[in-house]
């Protein structure tokens, strides 16, 4: 008789499980399509999806905007990106450190978005698909006074500013 009840009560435990199993299905397809959307990933073509799998920026030396090899293997990578998702756009902001007048800042800025502008379209991006600014020394990423912060600070940031993620 004890053998009959802890059978029956298994019986229900596994019922309960495949109801509760069952009561998630909303009717869709698992089958991926273009509209699809990994919840374990960014989005394909997304801002996301260039910081994670590409890097959305370089780095420079005190007072140049010469491109450096690091520098250039991130933009490799980034144009292409860009070449995988045709449509995107992206914007290229150049950033110094604080040291130097505001006026000196942001011509250096804008020579180093514009390098790596050049250099994206050396590699066959259209360069209708990239647009620049300097921000110059206006938007640190990095709040010290310190060469750390200054390191950080000198740099081009790439935003996706078009395409179909955005």
């Amino acid at each position: 008789m004890r053998m009959l009840r802890l059978s029956k009560i298994a019986g229900l435990a596994v019922g309960a499980l495949l109801l509760a199993a069952c009561s998630g299905y909303n009717g869709t397809s698992s089958v991926a399509s273009d509209s699809y959307a990994d919840p374990s990933g960014p989005v394909a073509g997304s801002q996301e999806d260039l910081e994670a799998n590409v890097g959305d920026r370089i780095y420079f030396a005190f007072d140049r905007y010469d491109l450096n090899d690091a520098a250039q293997a991130t933009l490799r990578r980034q144009g292409a990106w860009m070449k995988m998702h045709p449509s995107v756009t992206v914007l290229v902001a150049g950033n110094c450190d604080e040291r130097g007048t505001r006026e000196y800042n942001l011509a250096l800025g804008a020579r180093r978005a514009n390098s790596a502008k050049d250099f994206l379209t050396s590699l066959g991006v259209d360069p209708a698909r990239v647009s620049t600014i300097s921000y110059g020394k206006e938007r640190p990423t990095c709040m010290g006074s310190n060469e750390e912060c200054w390191a950080l600070n000198r740099n081009d940031i790439t935003s996706v500013t078009g395409g179909p993620a955005s």
